[in-house]
């Protein structure tokens, strides 16, 4: 009888599966200045009726060249998790303990640490990854400097957990789906010298603030932004910046002309109207300065004959009128100046050899009697000029602040008087890249060094 009930036990537990799941377990330990990581994964078998034991799958080891990498590993693999594309397969290297050798990931030695290893940047720059958002990712990754993910389809907010990142200095998300309003978060990133947002959908205002930061680079183009271009723009250190094809709407402030570390400047397509101020003469280390496909009225001050280093200056597509002034075209360096699609009247001879050149380009004006072609109809000129069109102070726009202060007016100086200097040697060829112009093109990576 007991032997009968012994074996009634033996058989139901043979019969009757069990089911173990599977645990992922890391337990990290320093060991020759690496970190070992045991990763316990095991399964056990349903019994069957040989009650045979259980399998066991071997241990798995990940060894760490340093603390900061073992605690980035678990970070990087969630976030792998949420990746809903990856056409070029890009996270099938992000496997293993060599988080250095993953694609896209680049260590270095932390500032705190100079012996340590860290991921010092990431750099998604055309990967086509597309998750939901980047929160808990990049603000988890704390030794981070650099976040470049050109082309990408990231979207979500940019999480204020960022201004917890002590040594980022550049933050490329540019090419994107993130919208809504300006990461303010920016706002408190005092360290960023490096931010480029175009190509999103970011809507509403700039913060005047953004121009005060200590940013040498700052692309926002291509977005939704519509406001009033702020004054605070004249407290900018910013050498590149790029606000083209957007909806900022008034004048150009005229403190713009107090940012004089700028060299690159594209307003372009924007709604911006107004006349062109005098202070844009002040930019003395400009190279580039488009502000084509506007609303901007009035005559074309004088002063820019002052940018003695511009190289491209564009105000084509604009309601512009009167004299194209000779002091502009004597510039030594300019080697494409672009007015067409406005209604100037006159170029000297110095800006008819720019012509000739095709350094200047005049088409689609009010220039008659001159022998020059494309321009309007008579008709259509004269329709432009019966409705009345004036600029506040239009002796601003005879002077030349490089030579004049520009209240001297207002103590009886003659700033009308012709600009008497020998014209500069004319460069046509720059060797200069023009890093601006990059930024419109959607695909685009930027470098600054």
């Amino acid at each position: 009888m007991e032997t009968n009930i012994l074996q009634n036990i033996i058989t139901r537990h043979c019969l009757v599966p069990t089911f173990f799941f599977f645990s992922l377990i890391l337990i990290c330990f320093p060991k020759n200045n690496q970190v070992i990581c045991h990763n316990n994964n095991q399964a056990q078998a349903p019994a069957t009726c040989s009650c045979a034991p259980p399998e066991i799958i071997p241990e798995v080891i990940l060894s760490f060249l340093d603390q900061r990498l073992a605690v980035v590993y678990p970070i990087i693999q969630t976030f792998k998790n949420t990746i809903t594309s990856d056409p070029f397969g890009v996270t099938k290297t992000w496997v293993g303990s060599d988080v250095c050798s993953y694609t896209g990931f680049y260590c270095d030695n932390p500032p705190d640490n100079l012996t340590a290893t860290t991921v010092s940047s990431i750099d998604f720059n055309g990967f086509n990854l597309a998750a939901p958002t980047l929160d808990g990712f990049i603000d988890q990754i704390p030794d981070l400097a650099l976040f470049h993910a050109n082309t990408n389809k990231f979207s979500g907010i940019i999480s204020p957990k960022i201004a917890t990142l002590q040594y980022l200095y550049e933050l490329d998300i540019s090419n994107n789906n993130f919208g809504g309003p300006f990461p303010t978060v920016l706002l408190a990133m005092t360290g960023l010298t490096f931010i480029d947002l175009r190509y999103n959908s970011f809507t509403g205002v700039v913060p005047p603030q953004i121009f005060q930061q200590s940013v040498e680079a700052l692309f926002l183009n291509n977005n939704n932004f519509i406001q009033i271009i702020p004054e605070s723009i004249g407290s900018t250190p910013t050498t590149l910046l790029v606000l083209a094809n957007n909806k900022f709407i008034g004048p150009i402030p005229r403190s713009i002309g107090k940012a004089t570390s700028l060299t690159e400047v594209l307003l372009l397509n924007n709604l911006l109207t107004g006349c062109v101020p005098y202070e844009i003469g002040f930019l003395r280390n400009a190279i580039l300065f488009d502000a084509s496909n506007n609303l901007l009225t009035g005559p074309l001050p004088c002063s820019l004959g002052c940018l003695e280093n511009i190289e491209v200056l564009n105000f084509a597509g604009n309601l512009l009128y009167g004299k194209v002034p000779e002091v502009i075209c004597e510039l030594g360096m300019l080697n494409n100046f672009s007015l067409a699609d406005n209604y100037f009247t006159y170029v000297g001879p110095h800006c008819r050899r720019l012509i000739s050149n095709g350094v200047l380009d005049v088409k689609n004006n009010c220039i008659h009697g001159a022998g020059l072609s494309d321009q309007r109809s008579i008709e259509e000129c004269a329709l432009f000029f019966m409705k009345p069109r004036s600029c506040l102070h239009p002796s601003w726009f005879t002077f030349l602040p490089c030579r004049s202060n520009p209240h001297d007016h207002d103590h009886g100086h003659d700033h009308s008087a012709p600009f008497k200097r020998p014209a500069l040697p004319h460069h046509p060829h720059s060797k200069r890249k023009l890093l601006s112009y990059d930024a419109l093109s959607r695909h685009r990576q930027i470098g600054v060094n």
